[in-house]
This record gives C-alpha cells, sequence and structure tokens, in this order.
C-alpha cells in the first residue's frame, strides 16, 4: 500500500480529492500557541486489498520517539477504512483512498515532532516537524 502525508493548516476531502490550506510547512514560529494542524493523506490501495477492513493510526511523537502528552494524554486518531471497488475499475488497478485527519487546538514547546502513520500495524508514513523557541 502507497501513501502520501502532507503536514497542512487545514484541509478537507470533498468527491474523492483532497483540498489543503497552507500545506507542506514543517516549522511552527509560535510554541505553546493554540494552532490547528492537519494531515492530508492519500492511501493507494491495492486491488487485492479493496473490500476489505484497515486499521488506521496517526499518532503524534517526540523525535526521540516518546508519544506527545498535550493535557489529556497522547495525542493520536484511530479508525478504520474499508475501499471498495468502483462498477467499471479495472482489474488489477490501485484504488485511491483520501481522508483527512484534523488535530485543532495543539499547544507544543519547543522542540521536534513527527507524525506517524501506520496502517495495519505498520508504519507507511513519517512527517517531522519542529516548533522553534518564540521571537
Amino acid at each position: 500500500m502507497d501513501v502520501t502525508m502532507l503536514l497542512c493548516d487545514a484541509a478537507e476531502e470533498a468527491g474523492g480529492k483532497l483540498y489543503i490550506l497552507g500545506g507542506g510547512w514543517s516549522v511552527i514560529q509560535a510554541p505553546n500557541v493554540l494552532a490547528p494542524m492537519a494531515l492530508a493523506i492519500k492511501m493507494s490501495v491495492p486491488w487485492d486489498q479493496a473490500n476489505e477492513p484497515h486499521q488506521i493510526l496517526a499518532s503524534l511523537k517526540t523525535d526521540d520517539g516518546e508519544p506527545v502528552d498535550a493535557g489529556n494524554g497522547p495525542v493520536f486518531a484511530r479508525g478504520e477504512i474499508e475501499v471498495g471497488r468502483p462498477p467499471g475499475s479495472k482489474r488489477g488497478s490501485p484504488l485511491d483512498a483520501p481522508f483527512v485527519l484534523r488535530f485543532n487546538g495543539l499547544a507544543l514547546p519547543p522542540g521536534g515532532y513527527v507524525w506517524e502513520l501506520d496502517i495495519d500495524g505498520t508504519q507507511l508514513a513519517r512527517e517531522p516537524f519542529r516548533v522553534l523557541e518564540g521571537t
């Protein structure tokens, strides 16, 4: 399974497309300030893995690999996705599955962080970023 993940300010999925606002950043210059954050994700699901559930886990960790606690426990999103084969799709063709995970109001102290995305227990994407000291 192929996965593309982009860190952004905001994103939406509509009609099988991702609409991204403020995408592709890797630095926050306002530590400890509530900041919206989203992960825009496009899965490419192999034909033979369609029509079955896939477990998704996105977790925020420090650059040392420790889970980030934003005051209410570790920051993560967990869910399940099942991609169906649309009528008329060519046998063996990969199937697109775009989706967005939103994390509103994270206030992170200065340091290095990474979003990790696991699908069915296998890490398929990482997106590192840094929160810099205030200026």
